[in-house]
This record gives structure tokens, C-alpha cells and sequence, in this order.
């Protein structure tokens, strides 16, 4: 017996560590080892050890099935074969979290404050003023609403998608005495009940084989190799319980028959079963993503300025002024360092990225994970289905020197054309490869015989054709199996003798194959005389002394589009990592093949023994990884956000589960499992790579849009109440009316709702954008001065210009300051949007244009109207008209040269 080499050596060897793994990576070992760890531990693994009389007895029943009383008994026992998944909490339930935003919480506390002191606590002259409360509690429930509606829709669409097929599997019961196969629902089968399998069929829970024909099973969703798993049912001498996916004659919840049939006895239901315990251990909170964290981190930057700023104003108006006034100016000085819109604008900006993203047929389940796909860094990906076809082609048909061979392809057509029995992912390729050209001169030029089918022992199945002047003997199977049957090979039409030297060129040329990550099989012929007799019956002793002609070597294919598209994702800066279960050699093969550098493989034993900063250490220079069960998936994901990126990752079988859970961003189709659904955050209708690089400039487009407003609001915000506490100390009366200041911030932040719809410049959304407060704190340190100068200036004008030095004309103070606060502010937006000159080289989109120049209408035109009259503002005299051009025109050629100064020193903008 000769073997073949199937594995590979430019693997990593790292230094083992017993040190602890993270939380998380603990809780998806636990739950994926649940079977193994409870009172049904040994069920499993004795199941394939035992013979199949010995594992019927075990479980109490036998090929006829249970009774209706041991059925119900063990219903009652297991429950119902459901798996653990999450499921959508109740519709008022889910409105009320959308209330736990940080600012929506600061917002509520300020709408709590402001009922007291404006209505509760007003002043008996004044009367109470629901002004404040009713605006900013107007916006809190708009925000809210708006993503509550927009995730329970997808979250529905989600449903939907699951609801579509209801799984059923053929069960033998005994009734009345007598064995009876009914289809039930998955749902109804018990441990000891008796499933019968044909092709098609999706394996309903963990099972022992105790009967087989050419069964082959698709065990990609759990293992990730798309070539299917052949079942037995003899014994097994051993297994080890990390290995018990191998077992040959155990099927697991959630596979599919290939071809083939089999009957078989049930070990796992439910939570029980492999599939079940991976589904338990997902269940429940998420880990924090990237947005999540960078939210916080925002927030607490913005609330540690207000928690600084807030009580310097109040201290200092109390001390030049009433603690009264002081209070009340506090609590508007809260208000306006506070982006309040802050809420709306993400939500608006998602649910707009949301919906074009649904043009592109994609669904987005958490609307924050349209933010992480942007600022996604790393797409971590399985191979089977998502880089590749899924599905088994014939790549090359070799004659024995390795030459692509019509012969060797014409030999293995009529093998896989004659058989009578089930046809394999295998034959199909061969077929496929031949061509109706190829199988009608087949069809002409033979005449079925006879055959030996397929078995698991010999590993090879022939078939006996009549071409006229003698039966042959076509055999195509593993190749040790039919090279051991071979004593001549074909070279050049002519039948040479095979020698030792011979051998080991063909040993070379098949591991040749295997390295490129081929499944090879060997093609071989033998012609025989036909019986005097007429007789034509053939056994499995006529396959000797046969004549090699070929190999026959498949491969499942990449994408046409995954080149192309992991190249733009590379150009966008977003590095693309293959993680799967199946062989190395194949995974290398495809990652080649779609423009990615193979270099150092990592093999998933190997990542058990490296510490979680190890690991993610490995993982920056490490493109493949192999050979790897769920729990090592989610590890090397988790290991990979512990140093810093922004992690998303593709997948959709039962294997991908953990991994999409633990991403920042989990990306699944479909026609994925259930689980994988319910783990990942968007979910593809198209299973193709472009779509998700779509998907990211799209992720990065709401964040700019995003930052805009953070950015330009905080700064604004931080340089008005900059300007506020100087007038405070200076000043004899308040800088401007506490209502005021909220007309001021709603007029401006109702513009501000428009920004969902701005263009992006492209320099924007060349690379990953991620929440980080370094930029937002230098920006408001550096940029929200800059309007305290112009405010300064605005100060001065008033005050000796227009003579409004004294409380009694605080009034055309506070209505001077007003229009060029609020002009100034809106204005200044479309300076800050862009890092190039704006209305030049870069314009803001229509909506924003009518937007903000609406609010500086508003502006100049409300200190003459009655409303702003009744708030206190005074009509101005037009000579100040003339200084307000002069300070908004310098103020903009201030920001721009300070704009290139930023840029240039820290590189960054928006």
C-alpha cells in the first residue's frame, strides 16, 4: 500500500502556553464541548465504537423503531430536538432599549431638570414654560422611534427568511406490532427513534449508521470541506472526543445526504446533539463591537467637557450675578454643549445606509452594524461557498505523465455515464466536464454490461462495457485502492509493464496533485473476453491485472468575482484572512488562486496552544488558517479585536456560528443555516464579495456623515460656551437669553438632519473609519476657539460700537450676539464638512445646501419679528449688517488656513 501526501509542512510551530484564553473564547469551548461534559458524554463517542447491534441495544430500541409509550416517555425527557437560538424580544421591549444610548440617557436627565426648573419650580409671574422639555423630549422619542422601526423591520425580514421551510425526516416506529415509516417533523424525533436516509434528506439529529449504501454526507457547515464524507457503519477501534467529526459512521444535526441511502439510529436531540451545544453557547448578550465601544468613548469625552465646563459657568455667572440666573444658565449650558441631534443623526445616517443597502439586496439586522463594516479592517472568511463555488469541478484529467488526457476523460465518462446506482458530487463533475458531445459518441460506442458498485472497503466501483470486440472493465476510485490492482499503465496507446521506479514517479505526480489542494482518483481498464457461454456476470475479483490510464483530479473553484473584489476590499484597506475547516492544501490552493499570499499556514491544533496575545500577534502575519473547529474560529476573531481591529467575518454554516457572534460585523447569507442567521448582523441575499465592498464604502459614508455633525456640533458648542464663560466673567447681564440658545441649537440642528444625505469626499472613504476621541478632543480644542475669537469680536462691536454696555440694553447685546452666533455656526459647516476649499472643490449635496441656508435666513431675519420679540431680541440698526459680513468673511478664511494647519499635523479631518 502506497500513501500519498495530504498534508502540509509550512505550518507554524509556536511555543506552547497553558496561560488562560479571554472570556469569551472559554464560553464557546464550554458550550461546544457541552455534549461532551454532560451526562450524555460518552453517548456520542460509544456510539461509534460499539457495533451497530450493540448501540441500538444501548438506547432501548431496535430497527423496528420505538412504540408510541417509549416515544412519549422520551419526549418528555429530552423536549422537543430544538436547538437553543435567540429570538426577537417583545416589539416593546425592543423600543424601550433603544433608550439606553448614552446621550439619549443625557438627554432624558436634562429633560427631567428642565421640567423641574421651568415648569414645576417656575416663576408664579412668568408661568410655566413646556418650550424646552417638549423640544428636547420631541427629539428623544423621534430618535428612538426611527431605529426601533428600522430594526424591527429587518429583524422581521430576518423571521421571514427562516419561516420559509419546515424540515421533515422519514421515521420508523413500531404501531400495532409492526414497523410503519412516516415523514414527522424534525421537531418530533426522540433519541432510539430510526430515521431512513436517501439523498437529499438533511440529517434531523445526531445519529449512529447501522446501515449504508454509497451514503455520502455534505459536512461543510460543520467541518468546512466541501468534499462529502463517506459513512460506514462498522465500529471504529477509537476516537478521540475533539476528533468525532470524523467518525465514519456518525451523521450530526443540520447535514445533508449527498447520494446514497442509509438507515440510522438517533444519539443526540436538541441541546444534546453537536450542532445544539454550539447553538446554547451563542446564545444571549453579544460581546461589545467596535461601535459600541467607540460610542462610549465619545460620549464620555463629550460629558467629561460638559462635567467641566457646566460648573465653571454656573460658579462664575453665581458669583457676578444671581445664583438663579446662574442655575438656569447652567442647565441651558448643559443643553448646548450637548450634540442632542447626536441620537437622531446616527440613527437617520444607518437607517439611510440601511436602505441602500437593501437595493443591493443585503438585509441589515443592527443597524450599528453598518458603522463596523466600515470601519472594518480585517474581513475574516470562510472558504466553502464564499471564495468558492461550492461545488466540485473537474479540474484536470491527467494521462499517466500528467498530461491533460481526452482518453483518461473519456474512460471516467463512461464509468460515471453506466453506473446504475446514485451518482456523487464526483461523477457529476466528470460529466459535466465530458460534455453531451462526449457522452453521445459514449452512448453510441458502448453497451452496458454489468458493474461492481461502489463500496467503503474496496473504495473504487467499475463497470463492464461491450464495445464491440470485448468487454472492458473501466474502475475509477481512490488511487492506492486502484493502483494496487494495476500491474501495466498506458503510455502513448501502448501497454508498458509497471516498475518499482514507476511507482514512485506516479506517487510524486499524485502528491504533486494533492499539494495543489486536489482530491485525485485514478482511472484503470481491463479487457476481457466474453464467456463462450454468453454468460456475463462479473465480480470484484475481475479487478486485476489491470492497465492504469489516469488520473482524474477535482477541485471545488473559486469565485469568478472573489479576485476582483478581495482586491478593491485590499485597495480600500481592508485586509481579507481565510479561516476554515477544511485540508490546508486546498485552502492554499484557492487562497492563491484569488490573489491572496498564501505564506505561513496555521493548522487549528496549533492555535489551542497559544495565548489570546499570541494569537493575535500570529494573526498579523498570517493569512490562512486551517484545519480549524468553531471555537478556535471565534478565538482567532476574538484575538484579532484584542489587538486593535475591527474585525468582520463571513460565513454560513453551523461551524461559522461562534465566529459571526463574536465580529464586530457577522456576515451571513440566505441559504445559511438557521444559526448563522440568527448570529450574524447583515445578511446577504447574493453570497459575492462585492457586495460587501459596497457595503463598506457605504459603512464609511454614514460615519463621515456621522463625525460631521459630532465633530462640527462639539466644536461649535465648546466654542460658544467658551465665548459664554469669558462674557460671563466680563459682562454685567447674561450673554443671551437661555431660550434663545435652544431656538438656537434646534434651528441648527433641524439643518443638521439633512447630513444623511451629503456626498463624501473620496479621500474620506479611501480607509477603514473607526470611533476613536484623540481627533474629536483636538479638533474641539483646536477648531471650537476659533469662533470665540469672532464672538470676542462680536462682543466689542456691541459693546462700544452700538453702545450696548449696560443691562438696560442687554437686549440688542444678546440679539447682535445672536445673529452671528447662529450665522457663523451654520455657515461654518460647509468649511468644516470637507478638508478641501469648499463651494470650490468640494460642494455639499442640495438638501444640505437649502438646509443651512434656510437656518441663516432664520437668523437674520427673527430678532425682527414678533416671535423674537416675544423671546426677548430687539431689531437691529443696518449699520451692523456691514460688520457681520466682515466678521463671517475673515472668520472663514481663518478656519480654512487653520483647516490645512490641522490637516498637515495630524493628517486626518472628518
Amino acid at each position: 500500500m502506497r500513501t500519498f501526501r495530504t498534508d502540509v509542512t509550512d505550518v507554524t510551530t509556536p511555543t506552547p502556553d497553558t496561560r488562560g484564553t479571554a472570556k469569551t473564547a472559554r464560553r464557546l469551548a464550554d458550550g461546544t464541548n457541552r455534549l461532551l461534559a454532560s451526562g450524555q458524554q460518552n453517548l456520542l463517542r460509544d456510539a461509534a465504537l460499539l457495533p451497530p447491534e450493540a448501540t441500538l441495544k444501548s438506547l432501548a430500541t431496535t430497527l423496528n423503531g420505538l412504540n408510541d409509550a417509549a416515544v412519549a416517555m422520551r419526549r418528555s425527557r429530552y423536549g422537543t430536538n430544538e436547538v437553543d437560538h435567540d429570538k426577537p424580544a417583545p416589539a416593546v421591549l425592543q423600543f424601550l432599549k433603544t433608550f439606553t444610548n448614552p446621550f439619549v440617557i443625557i438627554l432624558l436627565f436634562l429633560v427631567v431638570v428642565m421640567l423641574f426648573t421651568d415648569v414645576i419650580f417656575a416663576d408664579p409671574v412668568d408661568g410655566p414654560d413646556y418650550t424646552g422639555v417638549v423640544t428636547v423630549g420631541i427629539m428623544v422619542l423621534v430618535s428612538a422611534t426611527l431605529r426601533f422601526w428600522q430594526e424591527y423591520r429587518s429583524s422581521r425580514s430576518a423571521e421571514e427568511l427562516k419561516a420559509m421551510v419546515r424540515t421533515t425526516t422519514a421515521v420508523t416506529r413500531t404501531e400495532t406490532g409492526r414497523p410503519v415509516t412516516r415523514e414527522l417533523p424534525i421537531e418530533e424525533v426522540v433519541p432510539g427513534d430510526v430515521v431512513q436516509l436517501a439523498a437529499g434528506d438533511m440529517i434531523p439529529a445526531d445519529v449512529r449508521f447501522v446501515r449504508t449504501k454509497d451514503l455520502q454526507i455534505n459536512q461543510a457547515m460543520l467541518t468546512g470541506e466541501a468534499l462529502p464524507a463517506e459513512k460506514s457503519v462498522e465500529a471504529l477501534e477509537s476516537i478521540e472526543a475533539s476528533d468525532i467529526l470524523s467518525a465514519a459512521n456518525l451523521g450530526f444535526l443540520g447535514t445533508s445526504v449527498v447520494s446514497g441511502s442509509g438507515t440510522a439510529v438517533v444519539v443526540g436531540t436538541g441541546s444534546r446533539s453537536y450542532f445544539g451545544s454550539m447553538s446554547s453557547a451563542i446564545v444571549g448578550a453579544r460581546p461589545e463591537t467596535a461601535f459600541d465601544v467607540g460610542i462610549k468613548k465619545v460620549s464620555f469625552t463629550l460629558i467629561t467637557f460638559m462635567l467641566v465646563m457646566v460648573p465653571v459657568v454656573f460658579i462664575v455667572n453665581g458669583l457676578t450675578k444671581d445664583w438663579t440666573s446662574a442655575f438656569l444658565f447652567g442647565v441651558t449650558t448643559a443643553v448646548g454643549l450637548t450634540p442632542e441631534m447626536l441620537p437622531l443623526i446616527v440613527t437617520a445616517n444607518l437607517a439611510k445606509g440601511a436602505k441602500q443597502m437593501a437595493k443591493r439586496k443585503v438585509i441589515v439586522k443592527r443597524l450599528n452594524s453598518i458603522q463596523n463594516l466600515g470601519a472594518m479592517d480585517v474581513l475574516a472568511t470562510d472558504k466553502t461557498g464564499t471564495l468558492t463555488e461550492d461545488r466540485i469541478v473537474l479540474e484536470r484529467h491527467l494521462d499517466v505523465a500528467g498530461r491533460s488526457s481526452e482518453t483518461t476523460l473519456g474512460y471516467a465518462t463512461a464509468n460515471a455515464h453506466f453506473q446504475t446506482g446514485l451518482r456523487n458530487l464526483l461523477d457529476a463533475a466528470v460529466l459535466t466536464a465530458a460534455g453531451p458531445d462526449e457522452l453521445a459518441r459514449i452512448r453510441a460506442e458502448y453497451t452496458l454490461v454489468d458493474e461492481m458498485p461502489f463500496d467503503f472497503v474496496r473504495r473504487r466501483m467499475s463497470v463492464v462495457v461491450d464495445d464491440g470486440l470485448s468487454h472492458l472493465i473501466i474502475t475509477k476510485g481512490a488511487v492506492e485502492e486502484v493502483l494496487d490492482q494495476c500491474s501495466t499503465e498506458l503510455v502513448k496507446g501502448q501497454t508498458v509493464d509497471l516498475t518499482p521506479g514507476r511507482l514512485a514517479e506516479l506517487d510524486a505526480l499524485v502528491a504533486e496533485q494533492n499539494g495543489l489542494g486536489m482530491r485525485v482518483l485514478a482511472v484503470a481498464i481491463r479487457s476481457m473476453v466474453p464467456a463462450e457461454d454468453g454468460s456475463a456476470e462479473y465480480s470484484r475479483d475481475d479487478e486485476t491485472a489491470m492497465t492504469l490510464v489516469g488520473f482524474l483530479a477535482f477541485l471545488d473553484p473559486p469565485k469568478a468575482s472573489a479576485a476582483a473584489a478581495i482586491a478593491r476590499l485590499h485597495k480600500h484597506g481592508t485586509t481579507v484572512k481565510v479561516i476554515t475547516g477544511d485540508n490546508p492544501l486546498v485552502a492554499a490552493t484557492v487562497v492563491r488562486e484569488v490573489g491572496l499570499g498564501v505564506g505561513t499556514i496555521v493548522l487549528g491544533p496549533q492555535i489551542d496552544e497559544l495565548s489570546l496575545e499570541e494569537l493575535g500577534a500570529l494573526a498579523e502575519t498570517t493569512t490562512v488558517f486551517a484545519k480549524v473547529n468553531p471555537t478556535q474560529k471565534a478565538r482567532i476573531v476574538e484575538a484579532m479585536r484584542s489587538h486593535g481591529h475591527t474585525v468582520g467575518f463571513l460565513g454560513d454554516g453551523i461551524n461559522d456560528a461562534p465566529a459571526l457572534r463574536t465580529a464586530d460585523v457577522g456576515i451571513s447569507v440566505d441559504t445559511a443555516v438557521d444559526i448563522a442567521k440568527e448570529s450574524a448582523d447583515i445578511i446577504l441575499l447574493e453570497k459575492d464579495l462585492t457586495v460587501l465592498e459596497q457595503g463598506v464604502i457605504e459603512g464609511r459614508r454614514t460615519f463621515v456623515n456621522t463625525m460631521k455633525y459630532i465633530k462640527m456640533t462639539a466644536s461649535s458648542n465648546f466654542g460658544n460656551m467658551f465665548s459664554v464663560l469669558v462674557a460671563s466673567a466680563l459682562l454685567p447681564f447674561i450673554p443671551m437669553i437661555p431660550l434663545v440658545v435652544l431656538v438656537q441649537n434646534l434651528t441648527y440642528d433641524l439643518s443638521m438632519l439633512t447630513l444623511p444625505w451629503d456626498s463624501a469626499d473620496k479621500a474620506d472613504l479611501k480607509s477603514p473609519r473607526t470611533w476613536e476621541t484623540k481627533s474629536l478632543s483636538q479638533f474641539m480644542i483646536r477648531i471650537g476657539p476659533i469662533s470665540s475669537i469672532f464672538d470676542l469680536t462680536t462682543y466689542a462691536l456691541m459693546w462700544f460700537v452700538f453702545q450696548a454696555n449696560s443691562p438696560a440694553h442687554a437686549a440688542l447685546f444678546q440679539s447682535g450676539w445672536f445673529i452671528e452666533s447662529i450665522i457663523s455656526q451654520t455657515l461654518i459647516v460647509h468649511m468644516l464638512r470637507t478638508r478641501r476649499i469648499p463651494f470650490v472643490q468640494s460642494r455639499a449635496s442640495l438638501p444640505v445646501l437649502l438646509a443651512t441656508g434656510a437656518v441663516c435666513l432664520f437668523g437674520l431675519v427673527l430678532p425682527f419679528t414678533g416671535w423674537g420679540h416675544g423671546l426677548g431680541l430687539v431689531s437691529l440698526p443696518w449699520t451692523y449688517f456691514p460688520w457681520l459680513i466682515a466678521t463671517l468673511t475673515a472668520y472663514c478664511l481663518l478656519v480654512q488656513f487653520c483647516k490645512n494647519l490641522f490637516i498637515k499635523k495630524f493628517g486626518t479631518w472628518m
